[in-house]
């Protein structure tokens, strides 16, 4: 009998940071701009990625720096997961605490690191760049709850 993938076996707080960041499908949603309701608390997500957001390979390119260019950025950990329900209803990490397993179009699953693009799962140009904006605020033009959707199988 194979063994298990290390996702089906360890908790979020058991992996190691080799397996933590392999977790990433490398969809870039959780690098959208967003707005908040005031009223409501909703949080939509635009179109307007992050400054430091490749928009045709999905990655950060500066991920190693990102707090110094983009303080808020958020750093993910097991700690703070379930805190961030913004996150994508697809994202490993929310699907992995939630107790539910990984989409089969993940690139763990696939073993091919492009799976993510080929499903139509990521957001690979269809972006704009934050830096494109005249003003910040501009972002709410391009609000998108399309991609807020549950992008994932099951």
């Amino acid at each position: 009998m194979p063994e298990k993938p290390f996702w089906e076996t360890k908790t979020l707080d058991q992996m190691d940071a080799v397996e933590w960041e392999s977790l990433c499908d490398g969809c870039g949603l959780c690098c959208l701009i967003r707005f908040e309701d005031e009223v409501t608390g909703v949080i939509f997500p635009t179109r307007v990625a992050c400054r430091l957001l490749d928009q045709h390979l999905c990655t950060c390119k500066d991920y190693a720096n990102r707090k110094t260019y983009v303080p808020d950025c958020i750093k993910l950990t097991p700690g703070n997961i379930e805190a961030l329900e913004w996150m994508p209803r697809s994202c490993a990490y929310r699907r992995l605490h939630e107790g539910r397993a990984l989409p089969s179009w993940h690139p763990l699953v696939t073993g091919d690191p492009n799976s993510v693009h080929a499903a139509g799962v990521s957001v690979r140009d269809r972006t704009v760049s934050e830096t494109a904006l005249d003003d910040p605020d501009d972002a709410l033009d391009f609000l998108a709850p399309d991609l807020d959707a549950d992008r994932s199988d099951g």
